[in-house]
């Protein structure tokens, strides 16, 4: 089951980070209003945030 969380976190995390680097480059190329720039950011920082809720790290003792 460990496995299955850690799993779905790394997809989450990696899922957020690409949308968020799409958009980027997608916004650098074609001129897009603010609220969609801003839509993309906020999706990705919330995948982002699930990744790090479902995944459970722990800080190291």
């Amino acid at each position: 089951m460990k496995k299955i969380i850690n799993r779905k976190s790394v997809i989450l995390m990696s899922s957020g980070i690409f949308i968020i680097a799409v958009s980027q480059i997608f916004s650098h190329f074609v001129e897009l209003p603010d609220f969609t720039k801003g839509l993309f950011f906020g999706i990705g920082i919330g995948i982002l945030l699930l990744a790090i809720i479902f995944g459970k790290y722990r800080t190291a003792q």
